[in-house]
């Protein structure tokens, strides 16, 4: 494993991981757990062999650019398996407990007041633009730091998979669906009737009149992982994003910061998240950015493939 970075050594780890949970937990009604358990091998075998056909200079440009990507094509995948294995420890979802601190903590649903105070579409389409502005920070951080210094991008990719990694094990043990969970049709299997609204959750039709809320249904319609709302990775990646912005983006770094802040209230706004949800992401990013850091530098040695990581000072 000399050509190991960090980042393969946490790709491999949470594949590994998360491959142990599904064989060792055999009567937790994973679905698909053959096929789940074979992915897990196959993954940990092609990547291995990636990373070694890449030090041995073999396969050309295709094999570089998955040995710099390849984490990034898995993101998504990782993320939807955590709904196939959320409920392996914990029957059901956590969002009652949730429910009932938010109830507590501001006497209402902030996730659902949110919206009805300002259900004008001008408003909505900032909020769903800035929601949808995550996808865009990841990939255009991202691809500034890949054709502007190799070693800053695999900084970048390394503690951004990290923090992603991280989330997505809470999710398994931690199942919480979310303020999503208030318009689900069979809500009487989530929570019980003296935490169901009186009425009936509806979206204000000139919310549901914009585009980037059609978007953010069609993302949520296909890509979505319930139980995955408790920490808000929303929230935590785009905070590492800015990290980044701030160490080698600097030109950016304030508009990016402005877009953060946007997406931490858009989280409660487009009801994808409850306020703890919010900042429990906060509190994610500022514990797992310095950790991350500190193991990226810490494994850096083990794998030729880094530059200087002071070459092209941030600008």
């Amino acid at each position: 494993m000399k050509n190991y970075a960090f980042i393969d050594f946490a790709t491999q780890g949470y594949i590994l991981l998360t491959g142990l949970l599904i064989l060792i937990f055999p009567g937790a009604g994973v679905p698909y757990r053959l096929l789940l358990l074979t992915a897990h091998v196959l993954g940990m075998v092609l990547i291995h062999l990636l990373i070694g056909f890449n030090a041995a200079r073999n396969g050309g440009k295709p094999i570089q650019f998955l040995r710099h990507f390849y984490p990034i094509l898995l993101y998504t995948a990782f993320y939807r398996e955590t709904a196939a294995l959320n409920h392996l420890f914990i029957s059901g979802y956590l969002d009652p407990l949730f429910v009932r601190l938010e109830e507590r903590l501001f006497g209402l649903q902030p996730s659902l007041a949110f919206m009805d105070w300002l259900p004008f579409l001008p408003v909505s389409e900032i909020l769903y633009a800035s929601y949808f502005s995550y996808y865009l920070m990841i990939g255009g951080v991202g691809v500034a730091l890949f054709l502007r210094n190799r070693a800053q991008f695999f900084h970048y990719l390394s503690v951004v998979s990290f923090v992603f990694y991280v989330c997505y094990l809470i999710y398994i043990f931690l199942p919480v669906m979310g303020p999503r969970i208030f318009y689900y049709e069979n809500i009487s299997d989530f929570l019980p009737p003296e935490l169901q609204p009186p009425m009936p959750v509806m979206f204000p039709t000139t919310v549901q009149s914009g585009p980037f809320y059609q978007i953010m249904v069609i993302i949520y319609r296909y890509f979505e992982a319930p139980g995955a709302a408790f920490p808000s990775s929303h929230v935590a990646v785009a905070i590492t994003t800015l990290y980044f912005s701030i160490l080698y983006l600097r030109r950016i770094r304030q508009v990016h910061l402005v877009a953060v802040l946007l997406l931490c209230l858009s989280t409660v706004y487009c009801r994808y998240h409850y306020v703890v949800d919010v900042f429990a992401g906060v509190l994610t990013a500022l514990v797992l950015v310095p950790l991350g850091n500190k193991l990226y530098f810490k494994f850096k040695q083990l794998s030729p493939i880094h530059e200087n990581p002071a070459a092209n000072a941030p600008g």
